[in-house]
């Protein structure tokens, strides 16, 4: 069977059409395949980040309720701790400070005037 020519170049058969529709397809076909592996293989490892992540979140939660725990009984323990008001008078008056900051100083030292203005001026 003798090939048509269009425009000066030679038409092939349908038959060579169809056999080279069906290999692009199969080309097709198989990187389509290597494609969604490699996507699911993405995917896995996402899902698995996504839980180191919420895991590792869940930790750094616990530590910081745990440390605020901490913080609070020791600001209780601190609490017990009796000072006289003309200590604190004291230190407001010689240090400048405000009388929060006298008060805790004086009851991390235990009430001792002259370990909390050591403190105080270091």
């Amino acid at each position: 069977m003798a090939t048509a020519q269009v425009n000066g170049i030679p038409e092939s058969n349908d038959t060579d059409n169809t056999d080279s529709a069906s290999k692009k397809a199969v080309k097709y076909d198989s990187g389509a395949r290597d494609l969604e592996k490699v996507t699911d293989y993405v995917e896995e490892k996402e899902v698995i980040s996504a839980d180191q992540f919420q895991g590792a979140m869940s930790i750094i939660g616990d530590r910081r309720n745990k440390e605020a725990a901490e913080k609070r009984a020791k600001e209780n323990e601190l609490l017990k701790v009796s000072i006289k008001k003309e200590d604190v008078d004291l230190i407001v008056k010689e240090m400048e400070i405000t009388r929060t900051v006298a008060e805790r100083t004086l009851r991390v030292h235990h009430g001792n005037v002259v370990n909390a203005l050591i403190a105080l001026t270091n």
